[in-house]
């Protein structure tokens, strides 16, 4: 296989660049970026892109390194309760670098690598080489090792759960049945969280174009009929026609249950297929019965979690069994109490049908949650900046970070083992937001107050940066050149399209001056520049590439064409077909062998919660609780005008923000009730915190259930505990509860809430003012310190 395209296009004047959600030429104008032009082979850009306009030398543009004022006037954990509120003292580089290769030493000396925690999570970058997670952690290693974090808050509970069931989870991403074949062979798809259209706008390390957009309207014109199992009907896109089965949110478990009881209640199974290619079927089958909890998981049972009619139920499981049917899990429905359920009885609900490994059957895993999944591509994978061996042991799964700091020393279980959190005295973080990705941030900014420093590499002055002991002004990728290669055709010779912004550097910079102060500079960087470190990546990229019959530009060949296309491969995927042709040769990654619809692994654990098979369990909050009251469930997507929260400050998210708050979705019916009309100004809350956002109306949205995306930046009213986020992030009401021992995954969906008018003067966005910045304190402040 050869690279299909890799010539230059009349617009390859200008600089190209990606980002995870896109790849772009770069329009300056007297070195300032003045516009971003979609690239030539994107048909469907995403407007995230355009966000960035303004903010590279904006306000909240971190110029020089800083140090938090209190902090820096009394010394390791001086006023921790004035991080977000206090000002920032400006320092030369080579004094902030000392000052935190002098920190590192104290925490090092005094309480061991053991007590610093290596914050990152991801998506900062879509470059190779310039990955914050990578360039931080292998930093870490250098210097003796760290506490580093398992799993995603994307997904963590399936990223536990499925290998137990499956053998693999990663690989499945990749092995997903492709587009095309959904197109030619799906009859029903069945998407449980439905197939949210804005989710593939991004890929994780970039993508050079949209196709999600034009696979699933393929599909829909080959005649794939799709039913959105979900609270929101624009779930599914409108140029969809889709049957909507508006479920209780967190009651998904539920559903699929009883539909596999109709699948065995009326012989609809493929008794064949389970022989063969699963074990523990009958363990499975007596908990459908009934024979062990005495209630049978009828439609009828369902139907009083799910709020869906038994007979619709029924319909739909001898309509799945009478087509060739694809079961899709959005990645949000592990997110929740119990979300290691939903993906492992949809599994057990896909191999009743018998169809997995055939074409256009089976289940997949996040189809639109990005772009990726489902594209019909040659994968290459690109080598990222090796991070090296950690010799510190310890670890907690990702949503935990609040636990870790407010109960060092106290017991965990996580996938059947007992830990404990380590004492954390220092954290350091580059890349990611724990204060848009975690839950219950009230919660959080209580913990945030154990370690006696926190030190950040960011770009500009987010909730993150403003929550900082010491702050180290990094780079865009706008500003230095990389590579961006992923899940994608597309290969990106990034290039740099203006000088760095004031005194910013790149994370490589600032860790290899750090590594040179503490006498590791050479296990940092190995003598090797950047660009000698971008290079020798690509051409490990080369020889994988050549392993598997892709042919790809040499790296200098790559920087001047500035992208390479592979051709795509000869046949499209469908996940698991070698093994459903020969499971004894080709044996899944279990115990058995086969897919374990009951795991003698996990049922070991005796983890109540999360028995060895698929089973229901209460959500801890929902709206099938006896003492909801006039609750509505939060639902908290992801946004549809920034990733995350990226670019939250720029104009294409605050376009989208009525009143300049977030919005908040609501049924008419529900607004009604309330004395809430379509742009009031309204009041979230619960037990765990408040927020304020713009009320929308909107009948395609279940009744009982609001929805705000994720992303708003954090900006409490005050520090004290009766604190409104007057930015609406939906995270300061979320609860900080896990899935279950077994995962310990993030549970955000699963979430009540009152909402009613506010009256009154609210209190204004703080979010987008930077902090008060005072000039350098002098050398007698920093001779304390040094």
């Amino acid at each position: 296989m050869t690279v299909a395209d890799s010539r230059p296009t009349s617009d390859h004047a200008l600089p190209l660049t990606a980002f995870h959600w896109g790849a772009y030429r770069v329009h300056c104008e007297a070195g300032r970026v003045v516009d971003l032009v979609p690239f030539e082979h994107d048909a469907n850009t995403s407007p995230i892109g355009r966000g960035i306009l303004g903010l590279l030398d904006g306000p909240l543009r971190i110029r020089r390194p800083a140090v938090r004022r209190g902090w820096l006037e009394g010394g390791p954990g001086s006023t921790p309760e004035r991080r977000g509120q206090d000002s920032f003292v400006e320092l030369e580089w080579a004094d902030a670098l000392s000052l935190v290769a002098t920190e590192l030493e104290r925490v090092r000396g005094q309480q061991g690598n053991q007590a610093i925690y290596g914050g990152s999570y991801g998506w900062a970058s879509a470059g190779r080489f310039h990955h914050a997670q990578s360039q931080l952690k292998r930093f870490l290693n250098c210097i003796g090792g760290f506490v580093n974090s398992v799993d995603t808050y994307s997904f963590a509970a399936a990223e536990v759960v499925m290998p137990r069931i499956i053998g693999n989870f990663h690989k499945l991403l990749d092995d997903t049945t492709s587009w095309p074949v959904i197109a030619e062979h799906t009859e029903l798809f069945v998407a449980l969280g439905g197939l949210p259209l804005r989710n593939s706008q991004v890929n994780s390390g970039g993508l050079g174009s949209h196709t999600a957009n034009d696979h699933l309207l393929e599909a829909a014109r080959s005649g794939v009929k799709f039913v959105n199992v979900g609270p929101m009907r624009r779930d599914m896109p409108a140029m969809v026609e889709c049957d909507w089965l508006a479920i209780r949110p967190g009651s998904d478990t539920a559903l699929l249950l009883s539909i596999a009881w109709v699948l065995w209640d009326e012989t609809l199974h493929d008794q064949a297929f389970l022989d063969r290619y699963t074990v523990g079927f009958e363990t499975f089958r007596a908990y459908l019965a009934g024979d062990e909890d005495g209630t049978a998981k009828t439609p009828d049972w369902a139907s009083r979690l799910c709020d869906i009619p038994a007979a619709q139920i029924r319909d739909l499981a001898r309509r799945m069994a009478a087509s060739r049917t694809m079961i899709s899990v959005a990645w949000s429905l592990t997110r929740q109490s119990h979300g290691e359920q939903n993906c492992w009885v949809a599994v057990a609900v896909a191999a009743m049908l018998g169809q997995i490994g055939q074409p256009g059957g089976g289940f997949g895993f996040g189809y639109l949650a990005v772009n990726a999944i489902g594209n019909h591509y040659s994968i290459v994978k690109a080598k990222s900046f090796p991070q090296g061996r950690n010799p510190v042991g310890a670890f907690i799964p990702v949503a935990r970070i609040s636990d870790m700091l407010l109960n060092p020393g106290t017991d965990f279980d996580y996938d059947g083992v007992r830990y404990s959190y380590p004492d954390i005295d220092l954290i350091y973080w580059a890349g990611g937001n724990p204060f848009h990705h975690h839950q219950d941030l009230n919660r959080l900014a209580l913990a945030w107050r154990k370690p006696s420093t926190i030190i950040v590499n960011d770009w500009c002055w987010n909730s993150l940066a403003r929550r900082a002991d010491i702050v180290l002004p990094c780079t865009t990728p706008l500003e230095r050149n990389d590579f961006a290669a992923a899940r994608d055709p597309f290969i990106i010779a990034m290039q740099k399209a203006v000088e760095p912004f004031a005194e910013s550097m790149d994370d490589f910079q600032i860790f290899r001056g750090l590594a040179a102060r503490l006498g590791v500079g050479p296990a940092f960087d190995e003598g090797r520049t950047d660009q000698q470190w971008q290079a020798a990546m690509y051409q490990e990229m080369q020889r994988r590439g050549d392993a598997l019959g892709i042919d790809l530009p040499d790296y200098q060949t790559l920087r001047e064409t500035g992208y390479a296309r592979l051709a795509p491969p000869p046949r499209a995927r469908v996940m698991l077909t070698e093994f459903r042709r020969d499971p004894d040769r080709h044996a899944l990654r279990t115990p058995s062998g086969r897919i374990e619809i009951t795991s003698p692994t996990v049922a070991s654990f005796g983890y109540e919660e999360c028995p060895g098979y698929p089973a229901w369990r209460e959500p801890f909050e929902w709206l099938g609780s006896s003492d909801r009251g006039q609750s509505l469930h939060l639902i908290s997507p992801q946004p549809a005008t920034r990733l995350h929260s990226q670019l939250d400050h720029g104009a294409v998210s605050a376009a989208k923000k009525p009143g300049g708050r977030e919005p908040v979705v609501l049924n008419p019916a529900d607004a009604s009730a309330r004395g809430i009309s379509d742009g009031d100004l309204v009041l979230l809350a619960n037990r765990r915190g408040k927020c304020l956002a713009t009320a929308q109306l909107e009948s395609g949205l279940r009744p009982g259930v609001c929805a705000m995306a994720t992303g708003a930046w954090f900006d409490p009213s005050t520090t004290e505990g009766d604190a409104i986020c007057c930015n609406g992030n939906p995270n300061i009401l979320t609860h900080d509860m896990c899935t279950s021992r077994l995962a310990q995954g993030p549970a955000a969906q699963s979430c009540l809430v009152t909402v009613t008018p506010f009256r009154g003067t609210p209190p204004p966005v703080k979010a987008y003012r930077p902090p008060t910045i005072q000039p350098s304190a002098g050398e007698h402040i920093m001779a304390d310190h040094t």
